[in-house]
Formats: C-alpha cells, structure tokens, sequence
C-alpha cells in the first residue's frame, strides 16, 4: 500500500487519478498501462486529433493483447472507459494525484508544463517526467515543490517493455521514491531508480553505442546491415544499433547526444555528423518512413534506405 502523501492532500493516496501529458505513442502507452491496471487517468495534448489518435492506438493495442489471450474484452472496455481526454492542462491537472510529463523531448517545453503543473496540480501531487535525458533537478527548479518532482522514464513500446527507470533528482523525496518505486511495480513493471547525471544509465550507455554505429557506418567500416548483424548475433541484441536508433527516431537520439555532450563537456559523446545531416533532412527513422531502413514500402522485412544500399 502507498503512503500517505507528502503535503497532507493529493500524492497517491486513494482514489488514483493519474494526468498523463502528452497523447504521443509514450504518453498514449502509459495511459494504456495505467488504465489497464484499474487507475483513472486523465489523457492531456492541445491537440484534439493527437487525442483521437491516441484513442485508436490505444484500443488497437488492446486487441492486440487481446489476441495473444493475454486481456479479455471487458477487460479492453474497462481499461478504455477509465481513460478521459482533454485538451487544457489546467482542468486535466486539478484533481491528480500523480501527473507524468511525456511530451516532446525539448527541454523549454518541459520547463513550460512543468510551471503549468506547479500552477494547477493539487498542492502534494507528485510531478514526473518521462524524459529519457534531461536533467530532473533542473526541471524540478521550475517549480515550487522540488521535493515532489521526479523522473519516471518508461521505455517503448510501454505495454510491453517492463522496466521503468526511476531518476532522483537532487532534492526529491525518498518518500517520492518509495511511492513510485511501488506504483511501478503495481503496473507489473520493473522499477531500477538512479541518479540525476545526464543520460541517466539507459540512455548514457546506450546512446554512445548507437553513436558508435553510426560513427562505424559514416567511416566505411562497415555497411549497415552488417553492423546490426554482428550486434543481433554476436550480443543477442535482438535488434541491431541503427535499426533501434530508427525506432527511437534518430532527432530523439541526436537530441540526447547533445545532453550528454553539453553535460559532461567531453567530445566523446559528439553526434556523428551522418547522424545531423539525416535529422536535418527529415529522415527520423520509422516515424518519418525512412532514416538507415526504409518503412514505407509496406513490407515486414527490413528494408535498407537507398542511401545505404550496398552499390
């Protein structure tokens, strides 16, 4: 059972009620997780047709899981008729007990919600962010209530991946901790918590092998279905580097490159120029259609971009 929360109302106290920032496939997913385990979640983005999107992937996920007898369909409709919809911060926010931030990966967004939250959210509703990168001290130094504000970093796609990386920053509260350390494991998740460093551990070890990929790829060491394939089999990764930085999307992972670079202040984790130049040219991976693979022509095998067919 969860404590009592810090600031005598609010915090994670029964009733639940979740508020969910952000109806992409991260936000969509944790409201699905949450939903799914029987809390009331409020689903928040400005835009009404990010929310009906969302909606639908969430339903389809469902089947999904549906389908693999893993959810029954009163299960799927009471996971559905849990999730609310709005489009203004301030009424989805007012009644939380937990808000997690899962918008874009832009650290000025994130401080712009974050002093919505600290505006709106219930005085003692914890405040977490999704963010796979950026600091949570700095963030939580837009607000009023450092103490409450904490890092929840779920990986994609959520329903299925089980880990949730758990990031103190300086002044949270080891209560805060306890809390969301047992909320994760009531979703079934695994929770790992770590400290505020840029990258945290997920993204701070796995970026730098990503970069070195493409770094391997840029160099003509070697072509690019090779590169995945010494890591699928020679490190039973079960996707190669490039192909998962596809699937993060590759401005997400320029992005983080750059938190770790200004961060630590060592050259090391520079993004490799080839990896700029794409994000530059739009190509973002599977959410854009192409980056190192090419998503668009329908098939379920991997498709290398013309940019990087072997000549």
């Amino acid at each position: 059972m969860l404590r009592p929360p810090l600031g005598g109302q609010g915090g994670l106290g029964r009733p639940h009620l979740i508020s969910v920032i952000g109806a992409g496939t991260m936000g969509n997913g944790i409201a699905h997780v949450f939903a799914q385990t029987g809390f009331k979640v409020n689903l928040i983005d400005v835009n009404n047709v990010q929310l009906e999107k969302a909606m639908a992937s969430i339903g389809k996920n469902l089947d999904r899981q549906i389908a693999k007898t893993l959810l029954t369909e009163e299960q799927k409709k009471s996971a559905l008729e849990n999730i609310t919809t709005y489009n203004e911060v301030a009424i989805g926010v007012s009644a939380a007990n937990l808000v997690i931030e899962a918008a874009t990966e832009n650290i000025d967004l994130k401080l712009d919600i974050f002093r919505q939250l600290d505006e709106f959210a219930p005085a003692g509703c914890i405040l977490a962010t999704n963010t796979s990168s950026i600091s949570i001290t700095k963030i939580a130094a837009v607000t009023k209530r450092p103490e409450l504000v904490i890092g929840m970093h779920f990986m994609n796609p959520v329903p299925v991946m089980k880990l949730v990386e758990i990031i103190n920053g300086y002044a949270t509260d080891a209560r805060v901790t306890d809390d969301i350390v047992a909320l994760s494991k009531q979703l079934g998740k695994v929770p790992c918590v770590v400290n505020d460093y840029p990258g945290f551990i997920a993204n701070r070890i796995l970026m730098p092998m990503i970069n070195e990929a493409i770094y391997s790829l840029y160099e003509g060491v070697a072509e690019l279905e090779e590169i995945d394939t010494v890591m699928k089999l020679g490190m039973a990764h079960p996707m190669g580097p490039l192909q998962l930085a596809d699937f993060i999307g590759l401005d997400v992972c320029l992005s983080i490159l750059k938190v770790l670079q200004d961060g630590f202040g060592n050259p090391k984790y520079a993004p490799c120029p080839l990896l700029a130049n794409m994000v530059m040219a739009g190509k973002l991976g599977v959410k854009s259609g192409e980056g190192f693979y090419n998503y668009t022509l329908g098939s379920k095998d991997l498709v290398v971009s013309g940019r990087f067919k072997k000549s």
